[in-house]
């Protein structure tokens, strides 16, 4: 075979000068080719024709600055495809970075690329959204990831929508107009203004205030670059379209919630000093929320976590043991060290167990065995039947003002119906659940937590279809009452005052070194609820939080 001759290309690429990414133009000019062309390596086959080897491996450090510098120069540049062709989804990622400019009016934009980490890159924008006359700077910091695609091995940049913007999911959309939804100046209780700025918890949940009852209160929108979530995200009514910057103000209507500015406050600064901590405090005689607060202010675990709630879930079993006669608080019950069903070989924390002991010492203790040895005598149904009619929990139907997740107690059979008896298997619930769930115990009635009052929009609040029984709740407030003097709960309830209840949850996560530490109690007409995820034991993690917020009172 005669020798070929290649003709060599000059290649050019785009340089940073000062952490700005800039176009160096030279010979024929800067193409998208430069960076996305390979140099066809191979072998002759005996038929004359080259088979190309494939790259693969990781990206290397020189593919991901090749990568990076050619997107971010064609992306502020303004050439929405050209950037696209950087990408391992070009369809999707032109369309986001044209409507970045056509729907979300945003130019002059300056990318400054930031530092690599293997293949992830960070880079600052620096940009301008204009409006009918009205303009206010952007800047934001962003990040992506370099791949390498298995077809060709080529090294693109992996799309995702939060490459634009760190608030974007898969399907969102950046848009500037007129405001969804009019603002709205949410009050407290008594009428002292919440902000985000104050609060930082509350920030999604004055998105979810605005977006139920923006339109309601009274007010006119403004001019904003928002977040416009997809269809199914705005009807499961999960995540709220969120504004990142007012061009314009609008004119707020006053939206009250049944919020405590002074329980906020307190539940911010304890939330604040711990990590990955979630708490709702409420008042059992009425439901009304007084504060919620997360560590993390990107996601409202509190409301709309879904959390196995460990031994909180002791609550609603010991409340259907008593009422069907499987228990009572001062007879004998077994607390083994072990207890199988199912399959399933359980145990008590630490293998303690307690001799000849009650239900009351067992419950006051968090016995696991002696709630799995009476799995045997419930029908599949029983603990589901028990949270749905009795606590109101997992029916779907709660409305607290803003989206919540209202608790799963699914049927379950074998050994995670056991596991459910103790709050684990398919059971999942959040702190504002767990805080309704010591409240029903301490009153007997399931009364919905809210956050805006039934009044403000003429909604239903959701019912349970029965009472406790009177008998069954009498011991069961006084279960509760002995664990929080005598019992797990004692350590952390101690000075809090005769009228208390209070129980502790420890909940194993696969892939969690720790489990997530659960806490709930009730002082007086003040009523609390608390996880650490990874927190361990839930007497010494979340129990200090929701004490400190039952001594601080409203």
């Amino acid at each position: 075979m005669g020798n070929r001759r290649r003709a060599a290309r000059k290649r050019t690429h785009p340089a940073v000068i000062g952490g700005v990414v800039a176009l160096i133009v030279g010979g024929a000019g800067f193409t998208a080719y430069s960076f996305l062309s390979d140099s066809p390596a191979g072998e002759n086959t005996a038929a004359g024709s080259v088979v190309k080897k494939v790259k693969t491996g990781p990206v290397t450090a020189a593919e991901v600055q090749a990568a990076t510098d050619g997107f971010l120069t064609a992306w502020q540049s303004g050439d929405a495809a050209k950037a696209a062709a950087y990408t391992d989804d070009t369809a999707a990622a032109q369309a986001a970075l044209t409507g970045y400019r056509k729907d979300a009016h945003i130019d002059d934009v300056t990318l400054t690329r930031g530092k690599a980490s293997d293949d992830t890159v960070t880079f600052k924008v620096a940009a301008t959204v204009a409006y009918k006359g009205k303009s206010k700077p952007l800047a934001y910091e962003s990040e992506l990831t370099v791949v390498r695609r298995a077809k060709d091995g080529k090294a693109l940049i992996g799309w995702q929508s939060s490459v634009v913007h760190p608030d974007l999911k898969d399907g969102d959309t950046l848009v500037t107009g007129a405001a969804g939804d009019p603002p709205i100046k949410a009050t407290d209780r008594d009428g002292a203004e919440l902000t985000g700025a104050k609060y930082p918890s509350l920030g999604t949940v004055l998105d979810g205030l605005r977006e139920k009852y923006g339109k309601k209160a009274g007010g006119t929108a403004g001019i904003e670059l928002r977040v416009v979530r997809k269809e199914s995200e705005k009807k499961s009514e999960q995540t709220p379209d969120k504004t990142l910057l007012t061009l314009s103000e609008g004119t707020p209507g006053t939206v009250k919630t049944t919020l405590s500015a002074t329980a906020q406050a307190a539940a911010e600064r304890e939330v604040g000093e711990r990590e990955r901590a979630s708490v709702v405090v409420m008042r059992p005689s009425t439901g009304e929320i007084l504060a919620v607060a997360n560590s993390n202010s990107g996601f409202n675990t509190a409301f709309q976590g879904s959390l196995a709630p460990g031994s909180t879930m002791k609550i609603v079993t010991a409340s259907m043991l008593l009422e069907k006669g499987l228990a009572s608080i001062d007879k004998p019950h077994p607390c083994p060290k072990y207890a199988s069903y199912g399959g399933w070989k359980f145990q008590n924390v630490e293998k303690f167990e307690i001799k000849n002991g009650t239900f009351r010492s067992s419950f006051a203790a968090s016995c696991n065995t002696a709630f799995i040895t009476q799995a045997e005598k419930l029908e599949n149904d029983d603990l589901t039947k028990q949270a749905q009619q009795v606590f109101g929990l997992g029916l779907g139907n709660w409305s607290i003002g803003v989206s919540s997740f209202d608790g799963a107690v699914p049927v379950q059979s074998d050994a995670p119906k056991a596991a459910s008896l103790i709050g684990q298997g398919g059971v999942r619930m959040n702190p504002l659940n767990v805080a309704s769930v010591i409240s029903t115990a301490k009153t007997g009635v399931f009364r919905q937590p809210y956050l805006v009052s039934p009044d403000v929009d003429d909604r239903a609040l959701a019912t349970a279809p029965r009472k406790l029984d009177a008998s069954a709740q009498a011991q069961l407030h006084e279960l509760l009452n002995y664990t929080a003097t005598s019992g797990s709960a004692a350590e952390a309830m101690a000075g809090l005052g005769p009228d208390i209840g209070g129980k502790t949850g420890s909940a194993e996560v696969d892939g969690q070194k720790q489990p997530n530490g659960w806490f709930t109690a009730w002082r007086g007409d003040l009523a609390a609820a608390a996880v650490i995820q990874e927190g361990g034991r839930g007497g010494k993690s979340a129990g200090p939080l929701v004490a400190a917020l039952l001594r601080a009172g409203s």
